[in-house]
């Protein structure tokens, strides 16, 4: 689970282990405790991005179908930030793409006066205390100059490729443990092997996770 760049499935755990799968998904979450967000807030250049996290409704069974439209019905938001001189990353589930909520994660994660770089969506604008630019991904545009989103959107391709090749699945309910798994392993990929391990094992103290708990 620290080494892995697209995680582990709780299948793959409990045939390793020889333990049964509710075991093995029972640890993996006790494990997903111990990842934190980067604790210090982001300055210089950051780039803001949010992305879509669900199956097609076309895919879905009848009865779980919303029957409320098509593209991003049903799929969870997650809001992600990236800051380019350190390369750390951290990102959450979020309710809506409205203004005060992406505004709200931007305050939360960014210095004031930071210059933040984001795409076309309007929930971006009137950002006040930040150098907003952005891209204009509706006409087809990706790159200006220093202004991009590239580097969180690679990791947006990480998450979907775990969600599709390793998980399959990833519930609304659990997923944000899955995305602070995700951005905390992003965070401590430069380190040995063995020192990723260890981060890891430091943080355990005090972190019990019962199973009543996980499944509330």
């Amino acid at each position: 689970m620290t080494t892995n760049l697209k995680g582990v499935s709780s299948m793959k755990l409990s045939r390793d282990l020889d333990i049964a799968q509710t075991n093995a998904w029972h640890l993996a979450h006790r494990i997903r405790e111990t990842f934190t967000d980067f604790e210090n807030p982001f300055s210089g250049i950051v780039e803001v991005d949010e992305t879509y996290v669900g199956g097609l409704e076309k895919n879905k069974h009848a009865d779980k179908k919303l029957h409320a439209g098509r593209g991003t019905v049903g799929k969870a938001i997650v809001a992600g930030m990236k800051e380019r001189d350190s390369n750390q990353i951290t990102a959450k589930v979020i309710e809506n793409v409205r203004q005060p909520t992406l505004h709200g994660f931007i305050q939360d994660n960014a210095v004031e006066g930071s210059e933040v770089f984001t795409d076309d969506l309007r929930s971006y604008r009137q950002m006040y205390g930040y150098n907003h630019q952005f891209v204009c991904h509706s006409t087809g545009e990706y790159v200006d100059g220093m202004a991009h989103v590239n580097g969180v959107e690679s990791f947006w391709a990480m998450l979907k490729r775990a969600h599709k090749g390793t998980f399959h699945k990833l519930s609304h309910k659990y997923l944000n443990r899955y995305v602070k798994e995700f951005s905390d392993r992003h965070n401590i990929r430069s380190l040995d092997a063995k020192d990723q391990m260890a981060n890891i094992a430091s943080r355990m103290v005090g972190k019990r996770l019962t199973y009543k708990e996980l499944v509330s």
